[in-house]
């Protein structure tokens, strides 16, 4: 049996993959997955320059379809794994969704959600840097190329 640990690297290379997939369109790529029970039951990366929606974040699109799949507003018992520390309003949107818990890789040091104090839920556990090297290039690549 795979320890937390080692179940966090595994969901987030699956999260990476939807950044990656995010890059290659065009799109500021941060890529997030919603697991419950040892299952994805909801993914997103960023659509918002297809979309033309400032809001079509990874995790957005992550808490829109895992709560289509359980039929409901909540996101109890599952977790949350995005390749980038969540933005302001996604950390919002994951208080009212009462995420058990949020995986993330890389930290955002200008737009990141830590920099205004806990936005969280109070019962959401916060678990930072997992593979934060690698999905911290894949968006320093990004905007590399960009400039």
């Amino acid at each position: 049996m795979l320890s937390q640990g080692d179940m966090d690297t595994l969901y987030m290379r699956e999260a990476l993959r939807l950044a990656e997939k995010a890059f290659e369109e065009d799109e500021v790529p941060i890529g997030a997955i919603i697991v419950s029970r040892g299952k994805i039951i909801g993914k997103g990366y960023n659509l918002t320059e297809r979309l033309h929606d400032v809001t079509a974040h990874a995790e957005m699109q992550a808490f829109t379809a895992a709560s289509n799949f359980l039929g409901g507003k909540y996101l109890r018992d599952c977790t949350l794994y995005v390749t980038v520390e969540p933005c302001v309003m996604c950390a919002g949107a994951s208080y009212w969704t009462q995420v058990s818990r949020i995986v993330y890789g890389a930290k955002d040091e200008k737009r990141g959600s830590s920099k205004y104090g806990s936005l969280y839920h109070p019962k959401t556990e916060v678990v930072a840097g997992v593979l934060a090297e690698q999905c911290g290039e894949l968006i320093r690549s990004f905007f590399r190329n960009k400039r």
